[in-house]
């Protein structure tokens, strides 16, 4: 008899090193054993030689239900189960329900147990009216991590939430040694900026970029980072397009607060003289993606260790919403979940940085930002078997080629990529095989994270 049920042969990746020729074992949906050499024998063995074996990626921004009737965690999941991706962080902004109590979180949660296709962890959120009322229950129920703005995009869907409620919320959530984390655009900023540009008569590419300037992400980073010094509260922003944002999150840890900052891969990716150019609305993000400069302090910044993860902020806009003629007026946000993995690896290859770099920014940090770790983010024996294959295989990307995105556009197609997918496991079952097959709606489920009470 076997000792394993699956074992893996290729690069292993790890976040310190990369084991060459090495294998991953897998026994009851767990890591059973890492190593190099002989690989043990399994009931099934399968053989990447010349490819890397990943844990399965965290994306900690996803926003499954932001448009009504589009994409759901049926078409969420698949795309990220196809991209090599375990585990989702879902966002609480879904259209027609904020998720701001327990209920509603539950609510979330049992519908997309029903659909899930991977793993998925939930964020939680307050309403303005409601201050931290709702906290407590929230964190009983299974949030992962709350999150806030600081710009009132929706007043219903997307609210402010103003400085001395959010100072309340973040000393709630520091009782369970949670994570807050914020939406980074200073409200009186964009609309002083806003309204000045649309006077102006601007309805260019370059009209969004005038609408949110990078004063409005620091001035809202700098208010963000003193909450959680003030409440000891873990404080993240959750999209940082500029350099100087990063140096204010190593600043504040250098002074033992935890603060962090996050890269979408967007501002890693592109740039707004190569990409917004050219794509216009359908590259229109928030906070914007900026030029090519910051794009490579940026990369500096993830060589450095100053990135604590990096996302997708996933959205997938029906097309009619990002393509508008008036850049002010598409919607903001675009699908990345199937091209997260390859895109990170090319350009890590690209700049010459390990594949060590992935590992760090796609498992292991989200897993620990999110309290999921017990289970998630590792190649590590005891930890679920969630992993991904990547090969080389230089292609452009082609959103629509797949079948596996709700949407047909995308801001990288025609990027070239040197890798793709080529499998993924969920806790030692088969969610991808390129060319093959893909997960069926409701084998994934919901993770919650450990609640350390107390804890500041």
């Amino acid at each position: 008899m076997s000792d394993f049920d699956l074992v893996l042969i290729g690069d292993v990746v790890l976040p310190d090193r990369v084991i060459e020729r090495g294998y991953v074992a897998v026994r009851d949906g767990e890591v059973a054993a890492v190593g190099a050499g002989k690989a043990p024998g399994a009931a099934t063995v399968e053989d990447f030689s010349g490819g890397s074996i990943l844990p399965g990626a965290i994306d900690g921004q996803v926003h499954s239900r932001s448009q009504a009737d589009q994409e759901d965690f049926l078409w969420s999941t698949r795309s990220a189960a196809a991209g090599g991706v375990t585990t989702i962080v879902d966002m609480p902004y879904d259209d027609g329900e904020l998720i701001c109590t327990a209920e509603r979180l539950a609510g979330k949660a049992a519908a997309a147990a029903s659909q899930a296709r991977v793993d998925f962890a939930l964020y939680g959120t307050v309403h303005p009216d409601d201050g931290p009322r709702h906290i407590s229950s929230m964190v009983e129920a299974g949030a992962a991590a709350f999150k806030f703005s600081t710009f009132g995009t929706h007043p219903e869907r997307f609210p402010r939430i103003p400085p001395q409620t959010m100072h309340d919320c973040f000393a709630e959530i520091a009782r369970f040694d949670l994570m807050a984390g914020v939406h980074n655009e200073n409200e009186e900023v964009i609309r002083a900026a806003l309204a000045t540009t649309r006077a102006g008569g601007r309805t260019d590419y370059l009209a969004h970029g005038l609408s949110r300037p990078a004063i409005s992400e620091l001035l809202a980073m700098a208010e963000v980072y003193e909450l959680g010094a003030a409440t000891g509260c873990a404080a993240h922003v959750v999209h940082c397009s500029l350099g100087r944002g990063y140096e204010m999150a190593r600043a504040y840890r250098d002074q033992g607060y935890r603060a962090t900052a996050e890269a979408c891969i967007h501002y890693l990716t592109l740039s707004e003289e190569d990409d917004v150019s050219r794509l216009g609305g359908v590259a229109k993000i928030n906070p914007p993606i900026r030029g090519r400069a910051e794009r490579e302090a940026l990369w500096r910044h993830l060589a450095e260790g100053n990135i604590a993860i990096v996302s997708t902020d996933h959205v997938s806009w029906s097309l009619e919403r990002k393509t508008r003629n008036d850049m002010l007026e598409n919607a903001s946000g675009a699908p990345g979940l199937e091209a997260l993995v390859p895109l990170l690896a090319t350009g890590l290859a690209e700049r010459g940085l390990p594949m060590t770099w992935a590992a760090r920014l796609l498992a292991e940090n989200p897993a620990r930002l999110f309290r999921i770790d017990r289970r998630k983010g590792a190649l590590r024996t005891g930890r679920d078997a969630d992993i991904a294959v990547l090969v080389p295989d230089e292609h452009d990307y082609d959103p629509a080629a797949s079948g596996n995105n709700v949407v047909d556009w995308s801001p990288y197609a025609g990027r070239r990529l040197a890798w793709r997918v080529e499998a993924a496991w969920l806790r030692g079952q088969p969610v991808w095989t390129y060319g093959g097959s893909v997960a069926e709606p409701g084998t994934g489920s919901w993770v919650r994270p450990g609640i350390s009470r107390g804890a500041a």
